[in-house]
């Protein structure tokens, strides 16, 4: 199916609600950050790596075409990071497509934003270790951080970069093209956009704190680390711990 509406709105501005009301309206599954951190065979078979692979080139200054016919495949619609970053390519690749703008206050935005990098916490340590989390945090810390956050999550640096991408949103996408979208303002604006009735049940406000932030990226490294490396990492942290406490003694 082609894609049908591109996210343009960067993450941390309600796009895990978003993608919760697009699926209530039919437009689902929804891709999303979460989609690439979870397993949907037949739907996003090596899209981890895809995006691995294309982080890392990104992060050395190399051209690197996604293939954005095969990434959205089975996809009617798409919100959230990385896939926001690449709103033009998808606007041209999906001519038909629509585009929501998701916003926010810039102040709140940058402390969820924040937040979401704290919630990262010791996984980082052990990404190197376990392949499925370290091209997680390729995405995460080397195509959003370094290539479009200039390296940084800083206050005044990320809410300018925030700022200007939602005015080149709004000057590059055409007006009859275009939602900018507050989850504040619910069903009413989506629907009238998309042209389907508002559906007889609240609009979903979802969000994740910086522990569910943490929980989601422990259970993606559980679900998806071979039983061999997860015997080899057990050992190694239990051998770690019995070598601090022969160490304290």
């Amino acid at each position: 199916m082609p894609l049908k509406i591109i996210g343009a709105g960067f993450g941390r501005t309600g796009t895990v609600s978003t993608k919760a009301a697009l699926e209530t309206l039919g437009f689902g599954p929804c891709y999303h950050m979460r989609e690439i951190l979870s397993s949907r065979p037949g739907y996003n078979d090596d899209h981890l790596k895809l995006w691995s692979e294309h982080a890392r080139a990104r992060g050395k200054g190399e051209h690197h075409q996604m293939d954005w016919e095969k990434i959205f495949a089975h996809y009617p619609a798409t919100m959230d990071h990385p896939a926001s970053i690449y709103y033009k390519e998808l606007m041209d690749t999906f001519p038909d497509a629509k585009v929501i703008l998701n916003v926010r206050d810039s102040e709140s935005w940058f402390k969820s934003w924040q937040t979401l990098f704290e919630g990262l916490g010791v996984l980082k340590y052990v990404a190197p270790f376990i392949p499925h989390v370290r091209r997680a945090f390729d995405i995460l810390n080397v195509l959003i951080r370094d290539v479009e956050m200039d390296g940084k999550i800083e206050h005044d640096s990320n809410i300018e970069i925030f700022e200007r991408h939602n005015r080149e949103v709004i000057e590059n996408v055409p007006a009859d093209r275009l939602l900018v979208f507050s989850v504040k303002d619910g069903w009413a604006p989506l629907c009238e956009f998309l042209g389907v009735e508002v559906p007889n049940e609240p609009f979903p406000h979802l969000n994740e704190s910086k522990g569910s932030i943490r929980k989601r990226l422990i259970e993606f490294a559980i679900e998806t680390t071979s039983p061999r490396t997860k015997i080899l990492f057990a050992v190694g942290s239990a051998t770690a711990i019995v070598l601090a406490f022969a160490i304290a003694l």
